[in-house]
Order: C-alpha cells, then sequence, then structure tokens
C-alpha cells in the first residue's frame, strides 16, 4: 500500500470507531472497491452530518455513534433542505457548489446501502424508508465551467519554464532581508524547484509525487514507475514520462538528497524535508509541497497558482501538442471527459474541427 493511502488507512480505522455500527459495516462493504482515502472523506462527511442531527435535535444521542437507523429513517425532506442550507451558509468554511454535492452523494451512497444492500436477521432491509432517494444530486463538475474557472489561474507559455527558473534562482532577491527564510531558501532550493519542475513536465498529483520513491525514478529513460489514483491494485506503479527539463532538476537534487537532508538509507521516498531540530531528513508530506508552491506562487505574482494547478498548467501545455487520448494516459484520468477540460482551455478541438470540416 503507497504512503498516503497507509496514513489514510490508519485514520479511517480511527475515526469509523467513533460511528455508528451501520456506518462501520458500510465501510467494511466498500474497502474492496474505494480507497482508503475516498473512504475516509465519507466518514468526515458522516460526522458532519451526523453532529448537524444533534444540534438540531433530530438525533437524541450524545455522540455520533448514538444516531440510530430509527432516527434516519423519520427524517422529512425539509430536513435535508435544512442540512443543505447550512452547507451553503454556516459562517465558517461556507462550502463551494461541488462541496455539498459531494457531501450529499456520499449520503446518498449511505442510505443506498442501508435501504438496499443490507439487511437485518429476518432479511428486511435495515433501513425501511431512504429519505436520500428523493435528493437529487446534479453533476456540477462540468469540465467547460472548470476551464472557464482556470483561465488565467494557471501558468501558461513560457510561464512554465519561469516559475521554475523563479524557485531556482530569483525568489533570493525578495527575500534577501529576512535572514531566516533565505537560510531555509538556500537549503531546499533545488529540491523545490525540481518538485515543481517534475509537476510541470509531467503531469503528476501531489499525492503521486508525495508517494514516489528513489526506486521509482528512471532518468535514463526519464521514467517515473507511479502509484496512480484509483487504481487499487497495490502493488502495480504505471510507468509515466517526463520531459527533458525535469530530468536536469532531478539529476541536481539527486546529487545533494543524501548529504544536504541527513537521509538515513533506509529512507526510501524521493524527495525529503529535514525539518529544525531533526538529526535526519524524512520523506515529505503533501501539505508541505502545497504550502510551498503556494509561497512561491504569491512572490511571482500568481496568488492563485496551487499544487492542481501547476498540473493544470502541464496538461494545457502538453494538449496543444497531443491527443485528447495521450493527454488522458499521461494524467491518469479514469475517462476522457475529465480531460476534456483542456479541450476548452485552448479552443484546439474546435478550431481543428472547423478547418477539417474546410478541407473536406
Amino acid at each position: 500500500m503507497n504512503i498516503q493511502k497507509t496514513i489514510d488507512r490508519s485514520k479511517l480505522d480511527e475515526k469509523v470507531l467513533h460511528m455508528p455500527w451501520y456506518v462501520q459495516q458500510f465501510i467494511d462493504y466498500k474497502l474492496p472497491d474505494l480507497s482508503p482515502s475516498t473512504l475516509l472523506e465519507y466518514v468526515r462527511d458522516y460526522e458532519q452530518f451526523f453532529s448537524w442531527l444533534r444540534a438540531e435535535g433530530l438525533s437524541a444521542g450524545q455522540d455520533n455513534k448514538d444516531v440510530t437507523l430509527q432516527e434516519l429513517e423519520v427524517l422529512h425532506m425539509e430536513s435535508i433542505v435544512g442540512y443543505r442550507i447550512y452547507l451553503s451558509t454556516r459562517t465558517q468554511g461556507t462550502n463551494s457548489r461541488v462541496t455539498i454535492s459531494r457531501k450529499l452523494s456520499s449520503l446518498r451512497s449511505l442510505f443506498h446501502y442501508l435501504s438496499q444492500i443490507a439487511e437485518d436477521e429476518q432479511f428486511y432491509p435495515l433501513l425501511k424508508r431512504n429519505i436520500m432517494a428523493k435528493v437529487e444530486v446534479k453533476r456540477i463538475h462540468k469540465p467547460k465551467d472548470t476551464a472557464a474557472k482556470l483561465k488565467g489561474k494557471i501558468l501558461e507559455d513560457d510561464e512554465l519554464n519561469e516559475f521554475v527558473a523563479y524557485i531556482h534562482e530569483h525568489y533570493r532577491q525578495d527575500i534577501e532581508n529576512n535572514k531566516q527564510a533565505l537560510h531555509a531558501y538556500e537549503m531546499n532550493r533545488e529540491r523545490d524547484a525540481c518538485i515543481a519542475s517534475l509537476i510541470l513536465n509531467s503531469g503528476l498529483r501531489v499525492s503521486e509525487v508525495v508517494n514516489l520513491n528513489v526506486d521509482d525514478l528512471d532518468l535514463a529513460n526519464k521514467m517515473l514507475h507511479v502509484y496512480r489514483k484509483g487504481n487499487n491494485e497495490e502493488t502495480f506503479k504505471t510507468p509515466v514520462y517526463f520531459r527533458e527539463q525535469a530530468r536536469d532538476d532531478l539529476m541536481e537534487y539527486m546529487n545533494l538528497r543524501q548529504n544536504r537532508y541527513r537521509t538515513p538509507k533506509r529512507e526510501k521516498a524521493l524527495f525529503i524535508a529535514l525539518p529544525n531540530g531533526a538529526s535526519e531528513g524524512k520523506r515529505m508530506t503533501k501539505r508541505a509541497i502545497q504550502a510551498m508552491i503556494i509561497k512561491y506562487a504569491k512572490r511571482f505574482g500568481k496568488p492563485f497558482l496551487t499544487v492542481h494547478k501547476l498540473r493544470h498548467s502541464f496538461a494545457t501545455d502538453y494538449y496543444l501538442q497531443n491527443d485528447i487520448y495521450k493527454t488522458k494516459e499521461q494524467l491518469g484520468h479514469a475517462s476522457t471527459e475529465t480531460t476534456e477540460i483542456y479541450a476548452h482551455l485552448t479552443d484546439k478541438t474546435m478550431s481543428e474541427a472547423i478547418e477539417r470540416r474546410h478541407d473536406s
């Protein structure tokens, strides 16, 4: 099991103990088909819903674990509408339409299982009435809409190389009066530039970068072996190619990985961090990489830029030179529907379609 999945499985096992028995049963049912990361999100959604039920007096349970099937059975439609309003208007951490849709989908999955699949000792459904069957969850994440939101918020053309160069050299000028920040920068600039370069030249997800081990790297063939999202085969790694620039940056980083980060030989992670006061380096975390990219992006003048937008930046650039199927494979998408984002971002398919029609 890859590093992130191991961490999420541990968190899942811990959190599910504080859930009602029927949620634990549902999670066990789903474990063979869904990743621990996805199921952890499910459980977090149920935590929020059960807490809301208790706060609204719709459950008499002292804890989330005490919410009963009978209390779920007698929920009215107005209760679900109220929960939807709560998700969209609560003062702290208001959810986007996409997030609300996902949270309601999590509930639909649980209620469907309880009413259609799970059964008691007399072979009757655990849940006799399923209020969530009445709730329509519309698909919000349309490729065209996502593309519209991304325009102006990703790196384009020469900016891909300029951002890596900024991390490598020019960030220094912006922090030269801050000794602490300058020290941290000098320590990590090659590593940080290498991570940005790798994503901008391969399209890897941040979780895939975190999970990389040294043995996954094949510099000669400009290739990595990656645990891809959605692939539940624990031992299978997908070969993913990267561009020449990333090879140069990887070689520079690899030359200093062991000594600069005091990396013990037992540590297999490709990207290493050496926390203040630590005697030896350890695998970088997802959160550390995300914070690192945001730090550089703000100074670079792209405050909207995130790790995932680096992936979008690569994908848009890659799609301009390749077709939608090659782009899908490179990014590890489950279907071309997701990859359509980049068609809308570049308008390439429409312009080429017009030219082909004209020539025929």
